[in-house]
């Protein structure tokens, strides 16, 4: 079974950046699609971004395009979310999953693994 542990998020102003991170072990993470998720209080999960397993095509939602940016290094099996031009709105709990498949997904139950979630908070 594959763990899935983030970092990166915090505390940040209006317009600072942050770059998150998923390092996963104990199981196979070069061969299959990842994702990054964030729930907002009070809110259901959404998509924010995915790649495929090779590290692209990528897929973002549109509130985060241009914005943010996915990327991975199999090597290190590491996923990043490099987040830009932060917004009150982006304020959620940060979560990365692992896909069972090569193709990315923007739906969470196409995704099996997740981690536990790094909080990110944008002040205004």
């Amino acid at each position: 079974q594959v763990q899935l542990v983030e970092s990166g998020g915090g505390l940040v102003q209006t317009g600072g950046s942050l770059r998150l991170s998923c390092v996963a072990s104990g199981g196979t993470f070069s061969g299959y699609a990842m994702g990054w998720f964030r729930q907002a209080f009070g809110k259901e999960r959404e998509f924010v971004a995915a790649i495929n397993w090779s590290g692209g095509p990528t897929h973002y939602a549109d509130s985060v395009k241009g914005r943010f940016a996915i990327s991975r290094d199999n090597a290190k099996n590491t996923m990043y979310l490099q987040m830009n031009s932060l917004k009150p709105g982006d304020t959620a709990v940060y979560y990365c999953a692992r896909r069972l498949y090569a193709s990315s997904s923007f739906l969470p139950a196409d995704y099996g693994d997740w981690g536990q979630g790094t909080q990110v908070t944008v002040s205004s």
